[in-house]
């Protein structure tokens, strides 16, 4: 009998036990939020920003020249020589070019996409178009890549059609990189600036017309500065993927190489020198992000 009492009280006692756990986490909410991100923030620091920071101290090493071998003495002969070296000072700056380029070209191509599927489309189909956008990442990104390799050749597709109005296909070089990064990255553009015109009023735009502006003016007055945050969005993802992408240049890019290339090239035969060449890049969003900031759009994001 003793023994029974005994086991409904082990009973009462562990049911209790959850309930006190989350009675006390009820009152402190912040351990609530610190176990839900303890996780991933624990993933941030190890995984991305601890590697982040060894590929900062590893720029600082230099290579043994006869073995590859790494030697961990700091020095900052591999900054010099990207310095010094005009090659690589003409290859980072190609690489900002492009990026510019193609982050210039989504934003021209995602704002009437954008427009119409938030302003013309009837609510209804727009998840339809939504779906649209989003199909080409469903494909791998290598068979994307190839594909339009296919395309840009000579006598390929591309060339078949424009050959009709005498145009040629741009073959491979700086202008297939740009098609085709513009082409993969395109939908990280559509979508921010489509959010941003779907959440504009519409009493705006009703105002902007009773008060006899046209549709361009409307556009370029009303719309335009309301969905300029999401345009940043747009262009923060547009941008640094396009600047450390390498694959594409490899495929695509003829003889045209880009920074991803340099590190590429670099990561077996000179550790060090990649690393530091790879900073480049980190530099380049820093200073872009730090510009964005100053215009307040990420605080309208």
């Amino acid at each position: 009998m003793s023994g029974t009492v005994i086991e409904e009280r082990e009973v009462v006692r562990s049911a209790r036990s959850p309930r006190r756990t989350s009675g006390f986490l009820h009152r402190h909410r912040w351990l609530q939020l610190s176990g839900l991100l303890s996780a991933p923030m624990l993933w941030l620091l190890v995984a991305y920003l601890g590697a982040l920071a060894m590929m900062f101290i590893t720029a600082f090493w230099t290579t043994d020249p006869f073995t590859n071998d790494v030697i961990r003495v700091w020095s900052l002969e591999n900054f010099k020589q990207l310095v010094s070296d005009r090659a690589y000072l003409n290859v980072a700056v190609r690489s900002v070019v492009v990026a510019s380029l193609v982050t210039l070209v989504c934003a021209v191509i995602a704002l009437p996409m954008a427009f119409f599927m938030a302003r013309v489309v009837r609510p209804r189909w727009r998840g339809a178009f939504v779906v649209a956008v989003l199909t080409p990442l469903w494909a791998s990104y290598l068979v994307k890549v190839y594909a339009w390799r296919v395309m840009l050749q000579t006598d390929g597709v591309l060339d078949s059609l424009l050959r009709p109005i005498g145009l040629s296909s741009p073959g491979f070089g700086l202008a297939a990189i740009v098609i085709v990064l513009t082409y993969l990255w395109l939908p990280y553009m559509i979508l921010p600036v489509y959010a941003g015109l779907e959440r504009l009023p519409d009493s705006y735009v009703d105002a902007s017309s009773d008060l006899g502006a046209r549709t361009a003016r409307t556009f370029r007055s009303v719309m335009l500065p309301m969905v300029f945050p999401s345009l940043v969005a747009g262009s923060i993802f547009t941008f640094s993927l396009s600047l450390g992408d390498y694959i594409t240049a490899q495929i695509v890019g003829g003889k045209v190489q880009l920074i991803g290339n340099v590190v590429q090239t670099n990561i077996v035969l000179n550790l060090p020198f990649a690393a530091a060449v790879a900073t480049i890049p980190v530099a380049v969003m820093v200073i872009y992000l730090a510009v964005v900031s100053r215009t307040g759009a990420l605080d309208n994001l």
